[in-house]
Order: C-alpha cells, then sequence, then structure tokens
C-alpha cells in the first residue's frame, strides 16, 4: 500500500511548504503555549528557511516592552484579550525582523490554560493573532481539557488558522 505524502496529511508540513513555496516569513509570539508553536514549527525539516523565530511573552511586561503590546489595553483588558493577540502578532514581525526585514507573518496566542481562572477568563479562553502583511485580526477559541490538552489544541489551531489563510490567498 503505497504511503501518503507527509505534507499531505501533516499540517504543519504543509504550513512550511506553503511559506517555502511562497518564501515568506515567520515569526510567533506565545504566551499561553510557552514555545509550543515554535517548537511544531521546528520540526519540520527546512523550517529554517521559512520560521524567524518566537518570543516567549510569558511575562506580560515582555508583550509590552518587546512586542509593542500598548500598556493601556494591558492595564484595561489584561493580557488575554483579543487586541493583545492582535498587537502581539504584529509586533513579533518586527522584534524578529532578519537584515532589517520584518516576518511576514505574524502569529500569537495568549490564553488562560488553567487551572484557575485568571483576570475573570475561565480555563480554555484563548485567542489567536495573526498579522499578515497590511491585515491584523484575532481569533477567540474556547477550549475544553485540561492545561496540557488546552495548550496543544491551541498550537494545532494556530498552525490551522495560518494555513488557511495562506491557502486562501
Amino acid at each position: 500500500m503505497p504511503q501518503a505524502d507527509p505534507e499531505s496529511v501533516d499540517p504543519t508540513a504543509r504550513l512550511i511548504a506553503e511559506l517555502t513555496r511562497r518564501q515568506l516569513r515567520i515569526a510567533v509570539a506565545e504566551s499561553l503555549t510557552g514555545g509550543l508553536v515554535v517548537a511544531e514549527l521546528t520540526r519540520i525539516p527546512g523550517a529554517s528557511l521559512v520560521v524567524s523565530g518566537g518570543v516567549v511573552a510569558y511575562d506580560t511586561a515582555i508583550k509590552r516592552s518587546l512586542l509593542g503590546v500598548s500598556p493601556q489595553l494591558l492595564a484595561r483588558e489584561g493580557a488575554v484579550h483579543a487586541d493583545v493577540a492582535q498587537q502581539m502578532a504584529t509586533g513579533v514581525r518586527i522584534a524578529l525582523a532578519v537584515d532589517g526585514r520584518a516576518a511576514d507573518i505574524g502569529v500569537a496566542t495568549t490564553g488562560v490554560a488553567g487551572p484557575a481562572d485568571q483576570d475573570g477568563k475561565h480555563a480554555g479562553t484563548v485567542y489567536l493573532g495573526i498579522a499578515i502583511g497590511d491585515g491584523v485580526e484575532s481569533i477567540s477559541l474556547d477550549l475544553p481539557g485540561d492545561r496540557a490538552e488546552i495548550r496543544t489544541a491551541a498550537v494545532r489551531e494556530a498552525i490551522d488558522a495560518v494555513l488557511s489563510r495562506l491557502e486562501r490567498s
């Protein structure tokens, strides 16, 4: 029985292949996922051609100082908010510029993995930020499961979201 092409079944491999084909670079800002998105991307051979790197902005102060998230937004809404995810995705493109060139795509994760609630948000509340070109958007998720399951699902959702946007354009 013939083996399936890994890119046809593995969304991360498909994403790396698409980024490579288009010669696009991606940068990642992670809070909730603590580096798991970058680890997933770099699992694929050849990822070094397209992955600029990642910032684990677990401390809210890093979101502000390194990624440029508005201090007023953080004070008003906390770190778990759709606008924070958008600003993280935009900011990481610049923070991880290579030779003065901002990354083409920024992706960010912020949320509550639990077990406890945070800033009035329940475990499983997740926001993804995706910045491509001049556009930036957030995706709101309500993920079930324990801490590990929520973080794993957030990684999968982030990869799928970027891939689906590239495939549509």
